[in-house]
């Protein structure tokens, strides 16, 4: 019996040395694919964080890392139990991963090594994790993108129509408080005053913000799909409504104060201030989401 019991004492330490030692290899092997990558990706992130410092449009990408890395943490127990083994087709995702840093780096086109950072990212986790693992962080992985700023040509075509758009709807809200207003692409010519609706009044500044905040609060807050994918979607409405009457409430102030409103520390404020109203609608949307929900469902019950 005792030489059985120490058998098996044995049997169970060198089962205990062999897991630390492959805790201590994979361990090891981890913090090396991290120096590379954070090696490899440096002038990346670099470029990346420049831009989020120096362009409002995208200055909540210092946030997006942070919370995905919150969420990482917040659901560990969860996505720990799913390694089952790697995959190898994780490494064609790495190989292909590494050609579009190559290949964005030789065409000097910006977003294109950005994406390859994410997939790399979730080529590694395949490779030494397996699918299941990458499915059970697939949210946080997605949610890098948000941080990535957008090519200039798609920036150019989706910010052209909201100039156009809110300038419009401003004309027509103006027009209806009996303020002589006469609208040319994205002008608002006043009596007193010209306004242009550029770019950065466009509304896709806080539109992007906006949608970020909404996909990482419906993540938290609501449970199914569909609630999350219309919470989100909401978003877009509401954003552009929120930056047409930001115009309409300069042009009533430009027309009926002064033209200096249009300007420096009062256009800022505003700017600020819509984007706490936009996001305080979307709590609100949330809720009146909530109360429908549990409404229709005491309905079928």
């Amino acid at each position: 019996m005792r030489a059985d019991s120490n058998g098996a004492v044995e049997i169970r330490d060198r089962v205990w040395i062999e897991e630390v030692r492959w805790a201590n290899q994979a361990t090891v092997a981890a913090g090396l694919l991290a120096a590379l990558t954070v090696l490899l990706y440096a002038p990346v992130f670099g470029l990346m964080a420049r831009q989020w410092w120096d362009d409002p449009n995208w200055s909540h990408g210092f946030l997006v890392p942070l919370f995905s890395g919150f969420i990482l943490w917040r659901e560990r127990r969860r996505w720990r139990g799913t390694a089952n083994g790697g995959s190898r087709l994780g490494l064609a995702g790495v190989a292909s991963a590494v050609a579009l840093l190559v290949a964005g780096t030789l065409a000097a086109e910006l977003f294109t090594t950005r994406f390859s950072f994410v997939l790399l990212l979730a080529s590694l986790v395949v490779y030494l994790a397996g699918w299941r693992t990458l499915r059970a962080v697939a949210f946080p992985l997605g949610y890098l993108l948000l941080m990535i700023p957008w090519p200039g040509v798609v920036y150019a075509q989706v910010t052209l129509p909201l100039q156009f758009l809110a300038s419009r709807w401003a004309a027509a809200a103006l027009a209806a408080v009996h303020i002589p207003v006469l609208r040319e692409g994205n002008l608002l010519i006043l009596a007193n005053y010209t306004l242009e609706v550029a770019q950065a009044c466009s509304g896709i500044r806080s539109l992007v913000s906006l949608v970020t905040v909404a996909v990482a609060y419906a993540y938290l807050a609501e449970k199914g799909m569909g609630k999350r994918a219309l919470l989100v979607a909401l978003m877009v409405p509401i954003a552009v409504v929120s930056n047409a009457f930001r115009i309409f409430g300069t042009g009533v102030l430009t027309a009926e104060v002064s033209p200096r409103l249009a300007h420096g520390f009062f256009h800022e404020f505003s700017g600020w201030l819509i984007f706490l109203t936009a996001t305080t609608l979307m709590l609100a949307v949330a809720w009146v989401l909530k109360r429908l929900s549990r409404w229709i469902e005491a309905r079928r019950g």
